[in-house]
């Protein structure tokens, strides 16, 4: 299966909403590593602190991972939380503690609780689904704006597979084998839904 490529328009609202994090994690990084210490010695006050840092991206990661459902995604915030306090001391500052809580998040949505698996298929319907393509166009300056919450509505309407793995390989930067890994599914599977997916994103957004 080839990937689909992305086209100028989609690949913008990507890289914007994948920047988003990014950048939000280098604002708080230089505070975490001293809050950490301080939390996995004990000390709960530090621990609220990394949780104010921190919840908005994880209450927004847990909404594209629960697909929208604001009251899934809300206890799956609140679980995250409960497994970083349990596992705080197994961070050793590798990586940026972002990072850590961001796959420990993950985990938390998928590898636990196996979204995926309950799905008898994933060939779910989207409505209808055009092959076709038209060329691109690049955004102008003031469509930038508004591209992402046109990206946010076209997650939206992608079937639950398809929206995973897009959100996993193109915002959160996994790759098919740890997607793989993460929710069950095969390698192929997961290559497959990202071509999909894309598809179905590039004709919505061109």
């Amino acid at each position: 299966m080839t990937t689909a490529t992305l086209c100028p328009t989609l690949e913008a609202g990507l890289t914007a909403v994948a920047a988003s994090v990014v950048s939000g994690s280098a604002v708080v990084d230089s505070e975490d590593l001293a809050l950490v210490r301080q939390a996995a010695a004990g000390d709960s006050r530090a621990f609220e602190q990394l949780y104010r840092l921190h919840v908005d991206r994880i209450y927004g990661l847990c909404c594209r991972l629960c697909h929208g459902d604001t009251a899934r995604a809300e206890q799956s915030t609140q679980d995250a939380f409960v497994r970083a306090w349990e596992k705080l001391g197994s961070f050793r500052g590798e990586s940026r503690f972002g990072t850590w809580l961001h796959r420990l998040t993950v985990n938390v949505v998928l590898g636990e609780h196996r979204l995926l698996k309950r799905w008898v298929t994933f060939e779910d319907g989207v409505g209808t689904e055009d092959d076709s393509s038209n060329d691109a166009v690049i955004p102008s300056q003031h469509e930038d704006a508004g591209l992402k919450m046109d990206l946010e509505r076209a997650l939206s309407r992608l079937p639950n597979g398809a929206r995973t793995v897009l959100v996993l390989h193109d915002i959160e930067g996994y790759q098919h084998e740890e997607i793989s890994s993460l929710t069950g599914i095969a390698v192929g599977t997961s290559k497959a839904q990202l071509h999909r997916a894309r598809r179905l994103m590039r004709g919505w957004l061109e």
